[in-house]
């Protein structure tokens, strides 16, 4: 009863939006960004308080401006969400996707090792599961099942309607591993709290942030070559999509050498944060005490 309770107004948002206009539905959604802001106070205070540990130099002016952008972004974004399987083929792509630098992805997988893009939760993060098949590339998207299964059901339709394969998070590292062995790309966002086992506190904007090591490893011992990519909303609404030159991860399994690479990575979500760090998610408990889950 309860994820029904949730689920009707969810749908019904969602049904609104697929028969607006894209410009009319996209604004409704900044305006539920600035609806948001008011009605949500301790998360604008957690965004606040981290966006003051991350930039002390910033003034409070500037980091009031900087979350009510991101707060219409991200509104801007759970709109687009909801209508990502409605874009339609090159016409669309051409449209809306300004795709930079694409031979670096042609490049890694001609290894033939598969290749790992690495992101976080920059821009509108879920654009590959759009323009990836159409770029001709097979691509997996690793993805935490939601809460609510009605609602997980709707976003896995929608991301598997261009041919993206979903790889589930909690079996991920078979998952990612069978992919990348059929020289496929393999998408992941890197900027989640992850505690206990598999982990480590990397340090992320200066502070220790518990960050998974699954990737690190599975990189370090098959020498898999790794990408980050981030689609960056412009003030039209288009995206300004980004692969950088792949890397490979050195040295061995140890502590240390593990430590030092998922520093590498987090060191890669962020400088793709700082070309834009009003369209990062600032709401998120990512660096947490020890005690915490």
């Amino acid at each position: 009863m309860r994820n029904w309770l949730e689920y009707i107004p969810f749908i019904c948002i969602a049904t609104l939006v697929r028969i607006l206009p894209r410009s009319v539905a996209l604004n409704l959604g900044k305006r539920l960004g600035q609806l948001a802001q008011h009605l949500q106070g301790r998360r604008v205070s957690l965004a606040r308080d981290n966006l003051q540990k991350a930039f002390p130099e910033m003034s409070p002016e500037a980091v009031s401006r900087t979350i009510s952008a991101m707060f219409k972004h991200l509104g801007i974004s759970f709109i687009d969400m909801l209508r990502l399987d409605q874009y339609r083929g090159q016409q669309d792509l051409e449209r809306y996707f300004d795709i930079n630098n694409q031979e670096h992805l042609t490049e890694a997988l001609g290894l033939g090792r598969g290749c790992i893009i690495l992101s976080g939760h920059v821009g509108f993060w879920e654009a590959g599961s759009f323009f990836m098949p159409l770029l001709g590339f097979n691509t997996g998207v690793v993805a935490k099942p939601m809460r609510n299964p009605l609602v997980d059901a709707y976003f896995s339709r929608v991301r598997k309607s261009n041919g993206i394969q979903i790889i589930n998070s909690r079996k991920g590292a078979r998952g990612i591993l069978k992919s990348l062995q059929k020289n496929n790309v393999v998408c992941l966002l890197l900027d989640q709290h992850l505690k206990g086992q598999g982990s480590v506190a990397a340090p992320f904007f200066g502070r220790p942030a518990h960050t998974t090591t699954i990737i690190t490893q599975m990189a370090t011992r098959y020498q898999i070559p790794v990408i980050t990519a981030f689609s960056y909303r412009q003030p039209d609404n288009t995206y300004s999509c980004h692969f950088s030159k792949m890397f490979l991860l050195d040295g061995d399994l140890s502590e240390e050498n593990i430590l030092a690479n998922t520093t590498l990575l987090n060191q890669r979500i962020e400088a793709g944060i700082r070309h834009d760090i009003s369209q990062w998610f600032w709401l998120h408990r990512r660096w947490r005490s020890c005690c915490e889950k």
